[in-house]
């Protein structure tokens, strides 16, 4: 059984910054794609940034230049560097990744738990 488990999240004041960890965990062929999406309350959810096994990489506009998302694959986890965070970054972060599992090699989409991200004006 496939897993997500972020990682990372917390309090943090105006320009700080935090690194959030998604770690894929089971029986795993193959992680493809991978993405942070982030919901903030009365919103909905967006996609924040996106690698792909070949490391091509995407960003929301408004993140672009401060968060880098990046991946290891020895350790089966993606990263989110999120530097000079502002008040309207605050959500809860979730890791979203298109995995081929061993058991039917049939590529699906997993979703992990949610990180909460608050950061204080």
């Amino acid at each position: 059984q496939v897993q997500l488990v972020e990682s990372g999240g917390g309090l943090v004041q105006n320009g700080g910054s935090l690194r959030l960890s998604c770690f894929a965990s089971g029986s795993i062929s193959s992680i493809l794609v991978v993405s942070w999406y982030r919901q903030a309350p009365g919103k909905q959810r967006e996609l924040v940034a996106k690698i792909t096994s070949s490391d091509t990489t995407n960003y929301a506009d408004s993140v672009k230049g401060r968060f880098t998302i990046s991946r290891d694959n020895a350790k089966n986890t993606v990263y989110l560097q999120m530097n000079s965070l502002k008040p309207e970054d605050t959500a809860v972060y979730y890791c979203n990744a298109f995995i081929t599992p061993y058991t039917d090699y049939r590529p699906r989409d997993y979703w992990g738990q949610g990180a909460q991200v608050t950061v204080s004006s």
